[in-house]
C-alpha cells in the first residue's frame, strides 16, 4: 500500500467528524405553521396586545376619580381627650372682721386637675348643605384649695394668732354639651350642579374613559385585521409570482426545443431567459413580504417572543353587499361613533362648570338653624349625659349669614372662562360631527368604488389569460412572435396581483367604513366590560 493511500485512511475519521459537525450546524427546522382565522386573530390581539392592559388602567385610574370626589362628602369624625393638672399659690391680707385693728394674711395653694372630652361629626351634602353634632366638656372636671401654710392674725398688741386652713371642693365640676347643626346655602353653591360641580365631571369623565377603552378596542381590531389582510395579500401574491414563474419556465422550456430544432432564432432564448430570471426576483420580494407580513401580526397576536410566528391566514376575503345606503350610513354614525359621545360628555361637564362659576356671581346667603343642650349642675358624668340624651336643657337658633363681595373679580373672570371652554366644546363637537360625516361618505364611496374595482379586476384577469392562451397558440402556429407572448404573461401577472389587491382593498375598506360607523364591535360580535 502506498504512503498516499495509507495517508489518505487515516484522514477518514476526520472527515466523519467534519461531516458530523457540519450537518450539526445546518438550518433548524421551520417551526410548524399556525393557521388562524380572522375572528381568532382579534380575540388573540385583544387577549395579549399591551396597549389593551395601558388602555384598562388608563380607565380604571380615571373611575377612580369619582370615588376621590365623593370622598368630599363622606361623614368626618373628629374627637380629643386631654388630661391636666396645674398648681398655683396665692397671697392676700385683708383686715379682720370680728377685730378690724389685726391684719388677717392667708397663704393659698391651689390643685386644678381638668379633663376635657370632645367629639363631632360632620356631613356636607351634595346640595350645598352641611350638618355637625359636636359633644364636649368645657369645664374643670375637679378642683381643691389646700392650705400651704398658715392663717396669722395680727392683734393691736402685737400677737400673732395661728388658725388651721380649711380645704375646699368645687361641688358641681362636671360641665358638658352638645349640639347640632345644619347650614344651607340659599344662594350661592347651593344645588347639586353647583355645590358638587366636582364630582359630576369626575362621574361624566367615568364614562368617558369607559367609551376611550372602547376606541382603543376599535383601533386594536382594525389595526388587526388589516395586518391579517397585509399577510393574506402577501400569501397570495407569492402564490401569483410562483405561477408567473411557471409559465415563463414553460416558455423557456419551449423556446430552446425549437432552437434546437431550429425553428426559433437563439436571441428568443435570452428574451425568455430574461423573463425567467425578472419572475425570480418577483419571488425573493414576495417572500420578503410574506415574513414581514408574518412577523407584523405575530408581534400584534403574541407580544411574547417565545411565541410560534410562522402564521398562516385561513380566511380570504369575501365580496358581499352592504347593508347600510350613504344616508343610513351617516346617521348611523352621528348616534354610534364613541368620540361623539365623549365630546358630548365634554361639553355636558363645561356646562356644569359654567352653572357652577354664574352661582359664584351671586351673593353668599346661609341658613343657620341649630340645637344646643347643656348641663353643668352635676357632680358626676352619669347626671350630665342624663341632662343631655334627655333634652332637660334644650337651646335653639335659627339665623341667616350674608356677606357679598363689592368687585367680586374673581367670579366674573370664573364666568367668562367657563364661557369660552363651554363655546369651545360647543364648537369641537360640531366640527367633529362634520368631520365624520365626511369620513363615513369618503368610506362609503371607496367600499362601493372597491367593490367595482374587484369585479373589474376579476374581469381584466379573465381577459388577460384569455389574451395569454391565444398569443401562445398563436406563437405555436408561428403567427406570433416570443415578444408578444412574454408580454402577454406580464399582462396576467399584473391582472392578478390587481385582482388580489383590490381583494384586499376591499376588506380592509369593510373595515375602514364599519369603524367609521362605530360598528366594528358590534360586527365583530365583541362585547367590551
Amino acid at each position: 500500500m502506498s504512503r498516499s493511500t495509507t495517508a489518505a485512511f487515516q484522514a477518514l475519521p476526520a472527515l466523519f467528524i467534519a461531516f458530523g459537525l457540519v450537518a450539526q450546524d445546518g438550518p433548524a427546522a421551520a417551526p410548524a405553521v399556525q393557521r388562524i382565522t380572522l375572528q381568532d386573530a382579534v380575540q388573540a390581539a385583544l387577549k395579549n396586545n399591551l396597549q389593551v392592559g395601558i388602555a384598562e388602567q388608563v380607565r380604571d385610574a380615571t373611575k377612580a376619580g369619582v370615588l376621590i370626589n365623593q370622598g368630599a362628602f363622606d361623614w368626618s369624625l373628629s374627637s380629643g381627650l386631654n388630661f391636666g393638672r396645674t398648681k398655683s399659690a396665692r397671697i392676700s391680707s385683708q383686715p379682720s372682721q370680728i377685730n378690724p385693728g389685726t391684719l388677717v394674711t392667708t397663704d393659698y395653694e391651689f390643685t386644678t386637675t381638668t379633663r376635657n372630652i370632645n367629639a363631632t361629626v360632620t356631613k356636607p351634602f351634595e346640595w350645598g348643605g352641611n350638618f355637625s353634632i359636636a359633644y364636649g366638656s368645657q369645664s374643670p372636671l375637679y378642683s381643691s384649695t389646700d392650705q400651704s401654710g398658715t392663717i396669722s392674725a395680727i392683734s393691736s398688741t402685737n400677737q400673732v394668732i395661728t388658725t388651721p386652713t380649711p380645704t375646699y371642693i368645687t361641688p358641681f365640676p362636671y360641665s358638658s354639651s352638645l349640639s347640632a347643626t345644619y347650614t344651607q346655602s340659599l344662594l350661592r353653591n347651593a344645588g347639586r350642579d353647583a355645590a358638587s360641580v366636582l364630582l359630576i365631571v369626575a362621574k361624566k369623565g367615568s364614562i368617558q374613559s369607559d367609551y376611550i377603552f372602547q376606541q382603543a378596542i376599535i383601533a386594536l381590531v382594525a389595526d388587526t385585521e388589516s395586518k391579517y389582510w397585509d399577510l393574506v395579500f402577501a400569501k397570495r401574491n407569492l402564490e401569483n409570482k410562483r405561477q408567473s414563474l411557471a409559465l415563463s419556465q414553460k416558455q423557456l422550456n419551449e423556446n430552446q426545443i425549437r432552437v434546437q430544432v431550429g425553428t426559433l432564432a437563439p436571441i428568443e432564448v435570452t428574451s425568455a431567459e430574461a423573463s425567467v430570471a425578472q419572475r425570480e426576483q418577483d419571488i425573493i420580494a414576495a417572500e420578503a413580504q410574506l415574513d414581514n407580513a408574518k412577523d407584523a401580526l405575530a408581534r400584534a397576536l403574541y407580544p411574547d417572543a417565545g411565541r410560534a410566528t410562522n402564521l398562516e391566514a385561513a380566511d380570504a376575503p369575501s365580496i358581499e353587499p352592504f347593508r347600510f345606503d350613504e344616508s343610513t350610513a351617516e346617521k348611523t354614525a352621528l348616534d354610534k361613533r364613541l368620540e361623539l359621545k365623549v365630546s358630548r360628555l365634554d361639553l355636558e361637564s363645561k356646562q356644569a362648570l359654567e352653572t357652577s362659576a354664574n352661582s359664584k356671581l351671586k351673593p353668599q346667603l346661609d341658613l343657620n338653624v341649630g340645637y344646643i343642650g347643656a348641663s353643668n349642675t352635676r357632680d358626676n358624668f352619669s347626671g350630665v349625659n342624663s341632662d343631655l340624651t334627655g333634652f332637660k336643657y334644650p337651646g335653639y337658633n335659627l339665623g341667616l349669614t350674608f356677606s357679598i363681595p363689592f368687585a367680586n373679580r374673581a367670579a366674573k373672570g370664573g364666568v367668562s372662562q367657563a364661557r369660552a371652554n363651554r363655546r369651545q366644546s360647543e364648537l369641537s363637537l360640531k366640527d367633529q360631527e362634520l368631520g365624520i360625516v365626511l369620513q363615513v361618505r369618503t368610506a362609503y364611496r371607496n367600499l362601493e368604488a372597491a367593490a367595482k374595482g374587484v369585479a373589474a379586476a376579476e374581469k381584466t384577469r379573465i381577459f388577460r389569460e384569455k389574451n395569454l392562451d391565444a398569443e401562445r397558440k398563436k406563437f405555436d402556429n408561428g403567427m406570433s412572435t416570443n415578444f408578444f407572448v412574454l408580454q402577454r404573461a406580464d399582462e396576467l401577472d399584473t391582472a392578478r396581483s390587481a385582482e388580489l389587491q383590490a381583494r384586499i382593498t376591499y376588506a380592509k375598506n369593510v373595515t375602514t367604513l364599519e369603524q367609521s360607523l362605530g360598528t366594528l364591535l358590534e360586527a365583530r360580535k365583541l362585547e367590551v366590560k
